[in-house]
């Protein structure tokens, strides 16, 4: 018989519960207890959801982070936050998220400092980055794990705990001095093999450990890692499902098909040409699980497509082959039934993370009893694949043409950026050190009432206008106050900075519901990219020409790029990515033109997930950046040198990708560098990056309040590779989800900071 399971579903809640139980609790408007609720009400649910399945993951829910959750089971906390008294999970969220000095409860006057936080692989979910030093002890904390395997089974669910495995969680671990992570892994093996003892003695048969690390390019020394810790493993009483996902395993497959594990799962959706070769690697005693369900995207799965591909491999193998989706599903929204307003063709074409699951328990029912036992569903299926391939709706000559056009003059500006440095010099006049923020100002409760009034009719656009145009003019009395040097108009307007544009752009549908968790409490809304894309008005001009109207001092135009609408988008299957990101790119290059038009004299356009766009392997990764920075070149380039391009980038690693960086030809870039303490700027040292930099001097994911001399001493690292007159001085993302009351002092911090920067620079 054919094992059907899942790797992991969405924690959130199908309405956000999670979210909103989060952040209650951080306000101090709920208790411990009550949260703690919430999560367990959440995994219930899930659980029940998951039930006809014969192996259900337990341990996949998160209070904020799966990488996190596996750093407190293995005892690995930084030093700053060990010997906290109070709740663990108290302590957890002081890992998430910092603490400011007078809610630090231990000795450090400035507080205690958030995790570094970064893309988990090529998707838009963010990790905090387990920390190491050559002193790193492991202890066993399975408590978390055996409560939940314990509600799992009082629910009656076959469960199979789920965790993050030993190689995988040393190399996304960064040392915190000179240190080889993998010198812990004797160490940290004894506490991985407690720790699959105790799941055998809570009755578990099988336990997934994710090594997906294994879909990535590997040293010999991470190969041999894998040999040492899987045959250390080899004799627990728990069976092993070795589970890898977001690509083939190509020169790791050998490696992975001669471990001593009991079972591996591989993403059939992305390696489905690896899955014969793995079949006859594979000793005869171990299961093969497939990944037949794309876990990554929204659209359905060709389900006769499918079986007749799976259909031979399901005889070839009985009941050793295992189905289940691809990867998690923490990366789709929960339940497609709740879109009542979705356009019904295009809803016919989607399914979400429960309808993912029926999908496979219809490509089950169909291998075990045949085609026609599942007659009706497979019939419906066909008939939605088949109106998505023929719709007319999808395909729009004109933008095709468009992108057929497409030259390398369209993505060059008139002159070198030297040139276009005095020219925009002359005409903005900032100081040295200039300060400005990332786009956004926070989202407060009164603006969030207006949109939504507005969304339902319950007033008309004049008074929205109005609500929308007084919250910018607050934002711009408020720069005014703090003298910033560069304004933004706030983006009060903006419910997402991808689902904003999306809006307004043709080819793109929207969902109600179709949240996915970013990181913590931060959840984003994708949009839907069904079709061809282009732009039948102006998007932002009017609201920052109201701006600029209020003051005379520089208003940045605040656009997303065209490879962070892609990334940050669901996008279609049925072409080319880089085909979609240029017609994105032409559709911007007219806002940006239309915003210069409008007398805009800096223009920035975010490509915050630029990096995460990068192929897993970096044998591809030139493919990749070539039409990325093409398709950035081709939104920003088409202005004058006088006008002044900015773009921003969050939360990557930006040193193995600093020469494509450059070559966008930006006039500022800005940066997180704030978790890392300037570890990023480490690029800059063998590469003279050629134009302007803000490297982010506080983390604005975090409640702390930076110190004057904590942003001082932050950019003293900087000018240390950068010149200082190329320097700028902001924070490390935009402001959205902070308070007021965060944000005044925080800034206030910064601007003071930039003039003892500029007077002690000159002295010097």
């Amino acid at each position: 018989m054919i094992t059907s399971h899942n790797l992991g579903f969405p924690r959130i809640g199908a309405e956000r519960e999670l979210k909103f139980a989060q952040e209650t609790y951080w306000k101090g408007q709920s208790s411990l207890a009550d949260l703690k609720a919430v999560g367990a009400e959440l995994r219930r649910q899930n659980w029940q959801t998951q039930a006809s399945l014969d192996l259900v993951p337990v341990g996949d829910f998160a209070f904020y982070d799966q990488m996190l959750d596996m750093s407190f089971t293995l005892g690995n906390l930084p030093e700053r936050v060990r010997g906290y008294e109070g709740d663990l999970l108290d302590n957890y969220f002081r890992v998430a998220r910092g603490r400011s000095a007078p809610q630090a409860m231990g000795s450090n006057p400035e507080g205690v400092a958030a995790g570094e936080m970064t893309k988990w692989f090529d998707t838009n979910y963010h990790y905090i980055v387990p920390e190491f030093t050559a002193g790193s002890e492991f202890k066993l904390d399975a408590a978390r794990l055996v409560d939940q395997i314990r509600e799992a089974k009082a629910v009656g669910v076959n469960v199979k705990p789920v965790i993050v495995g030993p190689v995988t969680y040393l190399a996304l671990g960064k040392a915190k001095d000179d240190s080889d992570n993998l010198a812990l892994l004797p160490k940290l093996l004894t506490v991985y093999q407690q720790l699959l003892e105790t799941v055998a003695n809570e009755g578990c048969e099988w336990i997934q450990v994710d090594e997906s690390i294994l879909v990535t390019e590997l040293e010999s020394a991470w190969q041999k890692a894998f040999e040492t810790a899987y045959q250390a493993l080899s004799t627990s009483k728990v069976k092993i499902l070795l589970t890898t996902y977001f690509g083939p395993l190509l020169a790791n497959l050998p490696l992975v098909a001669a471990l001593p594990v009991a079972g591996v799962h591989l993403d059939a959706a992305n390696a489905r040409e690896e899955v014969a070769t793995l079949i006859q690697k594979l000793p005869a005693d171990r299961v093969l699980s497939l990944g037949v369900i794309n876990g990554r995207n929204i659209w359905k799965t060709d389900l006769n497509g499918l079986l007749d591909w799976l259909e031979p491999i399901a005889k070839q193998l009985g009941d050793r082959l295992w189905i289940a989706p691809s990867c998690s599903l923490l990366h789709v929204p929960v339940d497609l039934d709740s879109e009542k307003k979705l356009d019904g063709e295009i809803k016919s074409w989607l399914a979400f993370a429960k309808q993912k699951l029926e999908e496979l328990r219809v490509v089950k029912q169909a291998l075990a009893g045949g085609r026609g036992s599942v007659e009706a569903e497979l019939k419906a299926n066909q008939a939605a694949i088949a109106s998505r391939r023929q719709s007319l709706r999808v395909n729009n000559p004109a933008v095709k043409a468009a992108v057929a056009k497409i030259d390398a003059k369209l993505g060059e500006r008139k002159s070198e950026f030297p040139k276009r440095a005095e020219k925009q010099a002359a005409i903005l006049k900032l100081p040295k050190f200039p300060t400005t923020t990332i786009g956004s100002f926070p989202q407060t409760a009164d603006i969030r009432r207006a949109r939504n009034q507005f969304k339902a009719g319950k007033i008309d656009e004049t008074s929205y206008t109005a609500a929308m145009e007084n919250e910018i003019a607050r934002c711009v009395r408020e720069q005014e106050a703090l003298g910033l040097d560069v304004f933004v108009h706030g983006e009060a307007e903006r419910n997402d900075m991808v689902e904003y544009f999306g809006e307004q752009l043709d080819g793109y549908a929207f969902s109600e519901f179709g949240w996915v968790q970013s990181y913590g409490s931060r959840c984003v809304k994708p949009p839907i990219l069904f079709g061809d894309i282009s732009r039948p008005k102006p998007m932002t001009v009017r609201w920052i020409k109201y701006a600029q109207s209020l003051t005379k001092k520089p208003m940045k135009g605040m656009l997303t790029g065209p490879v962070t609408i892609l990334n940050w988008s669901f996008v279609r299957d049925d072409q080319p990515r880089s085909v979609s990101c240029k017609q994105i790119a032409l559709a911007i290059r007219d806002e940006v033109l239309d915003l210069e038009k409008a007398g805009v004299q800096v223009i920035q356009i975010d490509e915050a997930a630029l990096r995460e766009g990068l192929p897993l392997r970096r044998f591809q990764w030139k493919e990749y950046l070539d039409w990325a920075v093409e398709s950035f070149r081709i939104a920003a380039n088409g202005v004058s040198d006088s006008t002044q391009i900015h773009t921003h980038m969050c939360y990557s690693e930006f040193n193995d990708i600093i020469e494509a960086i450059a070559q966008m030809d930006a006039d500022a870039i800005t940066i997180e560098t704030s978790r890392s303490d300037m570890e990023l700027l480490e690029a800059f040292e063998t590469f003279k990056y050629p134009n302007d930099i803000g490297p982010g001097v506080y983390d604005i994911h975090s409640p702390n309040i930076p110190t004057e001399k904590h942003i001082v001493g932050l950019m003293q690292k900087a000018a240390e590779r950068i010149p200082a007159e190329r320097l700028w001085v902001n924070p490390d993302c935009g402001l959205k989800t902070r308070q007021w009351e965060e944000v005044i002092p925080a800034l206030t911090n910064m601007v003071a900071a930039a003039k003892t920067l500029r007077v002690t620079t000159n002295a010097q």
